[in-house]
């Protein structure tokens, strides 16, 4: 596989593209970060019948982002993308699904990690919320699971617990979450609050 930045206008939508549809896709969610950092994340291509151009197998979301920025009148280059070998159509669908298999949306837990590291690199959590798309209170709400003990985050993590009660322990003092770890981890005792 080679990498290559390759114009926009050298590329187009692979019919083996597993989202591949007339119409644009949704990328409200991925348009922000487009607008601040253009697109970091390379497109699945390969060439098709041209030296010079080339089908995106997978990255049709921020193709089409990258397209509205420009449109936006916004300043986007070339875009990064992994070009892979000519073959067939079952190849190149493969690699579109294990993309859109591995897009999920990041669970709060991650979320609170990646956005603890970015503040501690200085980032405020107005940027961080432009950055994602997401509003100032979404990033407050993930930063306030740091108040949690770590044995609380793993519950949740382990979908043990729920978010709605996650977040009233983000507002119980330590004491108070270390008692509920006691009755959790208990054999004899029950934890106040359904856990599913």
């Amino acid at each position: 596989m080679e990498l290559a930045h390759i114009d926009m206008d050298k590329l187009s939508i692979s019919t083996a593209n597993m989202r591949h549809a007339k119409r644009a896709p949704d990328i409200s969610d991925i348009l922000p970060s487009a607008r601040k950092r253009g697109i970091l994340v390379p497109l699945l291509v390969r060439p098709n019948g041209s030296p010079t151009s080339f089908e995106i197998v997978a990255g049709r979301r921020r193709f089409f982002a990258a397209k509205a920025v420009r449109e936006e009148g916004g300043s986007i280059g070339p875009l990064p993308c992994a070009i892979l070998q000519e073959g067939d159509d079952a190849d190149a669908l493969e690699a579109s699904l294990i993309e859109n298999l591995h897009r999920l949306d990041p669970d709060e837990m991650s979320q609170y990690e990646t956005f603890a590291k970015l503040i501690r690199d200085g980032k405020t959590p107005e940027g961080i919320a432009a950055t994602f798309g997401l509003s100032e209170r979404q990033v407050n709400q993930r930063m306030a699971l740091g108040n949690l003990l770590p044995k609380i985050r793993d519950i949740y993590r382990r979908k043990k617990s729920t978010a709605i009660l996650c977040a009233i322990w983000t507002m119980a003092t330590k004491s108070q979450q270390k008692d509920w770890v006691a009755l959790y981890e208990s054999e004899t005792e029950s934890v106040p609050m359904a856990i599913n």
